[in-house]
């Protein structure tokens, strides 16, 4: 999340102009930002076939430019994402995900939680594995709360607080 995310990049730009290499996991590449951009976020996602939200809060001045290698998490309904530009949140490449959401991203995303955790138990313990489901319905009301809260405030412009 966030440095983390900007960090497992190809590289990361400082304020005074030094390029800074990252780990290399992620084909993207950040730069810093003539502004803030803070507030929540909404994100459409399209993971494992499957349509879902992202609701999560941003704090960032960094822009971040996805590469041929890396498809975006998702598509930004409310917030800036990446870059305030393009209309991407994230970085996905093959199981590893990053992405400047905070704010309880995985509390208020029970699916990813999910998600996250059954793709390390198979890592580790082979395709058959799985976790037995647990009861989400109050996961899913907070998120759903929130997203409904961000929507009804309309699309920000970040920076704007």
């Amino acid at each position: 999340m966030c440095g983390g995310y900007q960090l497992l990049g190809q590289s990361y730009t400082t304020v005074d102009g030094q390029e800074l290499p990252g780990a290399g996991l992620f084909d993207v590449r950040s730069l810093p930002g003539p502004q803030r951009h803070i507030g929540n976020v909404l994100v459409e996602t399209i993971l494992d076939g499957q349509s879902r939200t992202l609701v999560g809060f941003e704090n960032h001045s960094g822009r971040t430019y996805l590469g041929h290698l890396t498809r975006a998490l998702g598509k930004t309904i409310v917030g800036a994402g990446n870059n305030g530009e393009d209309g991407t949140e994230g970085a996905v490449y093959k199981g590893a995900i990053g992405c400047y959401l905070h704010g309880s991203l995985l509390p208020k995303n029970a699916w990813l939680a999910d998600r996250l955790l059954a793709t390390a138990l198979r890592h580790c313990l082979g395709a058959d594995a799985e976790l037995p489901p647990l009861d989400d319905q109050l996961e899913n009301h907070a998120h759903d709360s929130m997203a409904s809260r961000i929507r009804a405030g309309g699309r920000v412009k970040s920076g704007a607080w």
